[in-house]
């Protein structure tokens, strides 16, 4: 039956990427057997809830694929409808080009931009790990789960990859089980033509458990081989399965040809005729697969309910973790959390690296799920929680992440962390360095996951280091990413306050972006109670004769410019503007008082403050790379100086 299940999923990925004249349909059809063991027999999911948080999490890392997983979806009970396949690729549809997280039911996370979601794979498997940690007791085991990765060559060549997999491997993480499809075909020829190097024994030197000379089109081989993967109790598996991509096709099985195009109705045909699928119907599935799939969505559900029965005892024998888990699966904060963090005694003048990780702290004391950790930087970036251990192998207790220095697999395994559930995680490095995470900062975008990004050492004022490491146009590039709210605050006040928004929001990434340098207190005529909007005036606009928005360090020397031309009789309101993107949107439907003169103040990329100034307004910005030396030096040297400022200032009056 599993071999029916496989040769049933050969055809519907054929005939969809067929339909919609687009698609990728070789790695379906050739990792269909793989799939049937998965989906038809290894894996626990419930189709008809798909949320239930003890499954088994499967991620397609290989997203290109997508015909695969819809297809499996659909004939194991999930809200995939036979018309949604056939609308595959199609505006609007539940099954898109690639899998989209929240579109479609059972997809765990977006996949496409490769290695993505094998690194997502490693966060998943790190949740489980530390869920069971906390969760289970000797009498009930509630969270005990696998999660399954297919990756292609696509996906092994990429350096997230490694640096994913090193991570993992350093973790012990034994419940995640890879399988490579190892089809030695891409899109652009054979990959000799590239790669020639041993994935088996990179991933040996990672520490993983590489079990090689699987045949992926044997569904016994494939079965042994989890099954020897199971019994690891040490280290994450690699199953290297050889498979043929467009397996069966006639004259495009084994060629490039077959990787991103449909494979043409000739030789659709001799493919279902090689499998003894009906050539003249699209869409095929036989009564007795159909009937196989919904015996196996029913004892699904079975031991679904079953464990929810197990749940229910868990629960009523320890109310406390039982209410922990309540929380953490809700991310709920407790009620005084704003009153407590914004309450904070914090000295100035201070770092809003320092005074942000002091309210972290405290944070962490308030909400148990929060965890996070360091591109090896945490020294600098004050992220570590002192009082609650870190996460290594065999010890799945702590709250702290050694990410390494491995920018970009910290970002998408924080998305793992998110996807999961039942921990809200934050990832931290040096703000230059978000480049080497923004595709995966991209992805929680588009994802809406709430991951916090603790970004610092946000400007030239970092000094010594030089242009390297000076951060220049990263907080623009932050800012255009849709769905990405970024926050630069002030001084202290505005860091507590936008670690309080970074928390109560759930529905989309924030980026927090920091100094390393001292910043003053800064005196608000009306405090911060319009934070919330995005801007808000540090003094009083009233009969101003312009106005000077600024964020993060800019805040103090714009105040310090308008006191310069105060003594010139002209008086400059000072807008902070922490998230400008908000004051933006506010500023659609409330007007600012008129000004004859706008004027933005930041010490970086000024593009996109023509938005708030106008044409005509006047940006003082900075588009060159920075220098090495004092930071002050540095920022006075290239125009961050009251007196520089102010002289701008007159000049466009």
């Amino acid at each position: 039956m599993l071999k029916e299940l496989a040769n049933t999923v050969r055809g519907l990925s054929a005939d969809m990427v067929e339909q919609a004249n687009s698609g990728h349909p070789g790695m379906p059809i050739g990792c269909a057997d793989i799939g049937a063991l998965l989906f038809g027999e290894v894996m626990n999911l419930d189709g008809s809830k798909p949320d239930w948080p003890n499954r088994d999490r499967f991620v397609l890392s290989a997203g290109h694929g997508s015909a695969f997983l819809y297809s499996f979806l659909h004939l194991n009970g999930f809200d995939i409808t036979m018309q949604d396949l056939k609308e595959f690729r199609q505006l609007h549809s539940k099954t898109p080009g690639h899998p989209e997280y929240g579109e479609t039911a059972g997809v765990e996370t977006t996949t496409g931009p490769l290695g993505q979601g094998f690194a997502n794979s490693v966060g998943m498997a790190v949740s489980e790990k530390m869920l069971a940690e906390k969760f289970n007791t000797e009498k009930h085991k509630i969270i005990d789960h696998y999660t399954y990765t297919i990756l292609g060559d696509g996906c092994m060549m990429e350096g997230i990859t490694s640096e994913a997999a090193s991570l993992a491997g350093h973790l012990g993480l034994e419940k995640l089980i890879a399988i490579y499809d190892d089809n030695n075909i891409s899109i652009a020829g054979k990959t000799d033509l590239t790669f020639s190097e041993s994935p088996a024994d990179r991933f040996k030197s990672f520490g993983w458990h590489v079990i090689e000379d699987v045949d992926g089109h044997n569904i016994a081989e494939v079965r042994q081989a989890i099954k020897e993967a199971k019994a690891e109790k040490d280290k994450p598996s690699l199953i290297m399965a050889q498979t043929h991509i467009a397996f069966g096709a006639p004259t495009k099985q084994d060629t490039s040809d077959s990787h991103g195009a449909p494979l043409g109705e000739a030789e659709i045909k001799g493919l279902k005729e090689k499998f003894n699928l009906p050539v003249d119907e699209k869409f095929y599935v036989a009564e007795n697969v159909k009937d196989f799939s919904r015996k196996r969505a029913s004892k699904m559900q079975d031991l679904r309910l079953e464990w929810e029965k197990e749940f229910n005892k868990w629960a009523v024998e320890n109310p406390e973790l039982k209410k922990e888990w309540d929380h953490a699966q809700g991310l709920r904060l407790p009620i005084e959390l704003k009153e407590e963090l914004t309450a904070l005694d914090i000295k100035t003048p201070i770092a809003t690296r320092k005074a942000a990780g002091a309210v972290l702290k405290k944070a962490a004391d308030m909400i148990p799920y929060l965890v996070g950790g360091s591109a090896d930087l945490a020294p600098s970036t004050k992220t570590y929680l002192d009082d609650y251990g870190e996460i290594q192998k065999d010890n799945f207790k702590g709250r702290n992440f050694r990410f390494g220095v491995r920018e970009h697999a910290m970002g998408a395994v924080v998305n793992g962390i998110s996807l999961h559930g039942g921990l809200r995680p934050f990832a931290a490095t040096f703000l230059v360095f978000s480049d080497y995470m923004r595709p995966a900062i991209r992805l929680a975008a588009l994802m809406k996951q709430p991951v916090i990004y603790v970004f610092t050492h946000d400007s030239v004022y970092v000094g010594e280091d030089g242009p390297t490491h000076q951060p220049v146009e990263h907080v623009e590039a932050l800012r255009i990413i849709p769905g990405l709210k970024v926050l630069r605050p002030a001084d202290a006040e505005e860091a507590k306050e936008a670690w309080v928004e970074a928390l109560e929001t759930k529905d989309q990434p924030t980026a927090l972006i920091l100094t390393r340098q001292n910043l003053p207190h800064i005196d608000k005529i009306n405090g911060l109670k319009e934070f919330h909007k995005g801007g808000y005036f540090v003094n009083d606009p009233e009969n101003a004769d312009l106005i000077i928005f600024a964020s993060g360090s800019e805040v103090s020397l714009a105040v310090e410019s308008s006191k310069q031309l105060a003594k010139k009789d002209i008086k400059a309101a000072v807008m902070s503007v922490p998230e400008r993107k908000k004051l933006e949107n506010y500023l659609v439907q409330h007007k600012l008082p008129d000004f004859s003169l706008k004027v933005a103040l930041e010490a970086g990329v000024g593009s996109g403050w023509y938005k708030l100034v106008g044409s005509d307004g006047l940006v003082i910005s900075l588009d060159r790379f920075g220098l090495s030396g004092k930071g002050q030096e540095v920022a006075e040297e290239l125009g961050f100086k009251a007196e520089k400022v102010t002289e701008k200032i007159m000049k466009a009056i």
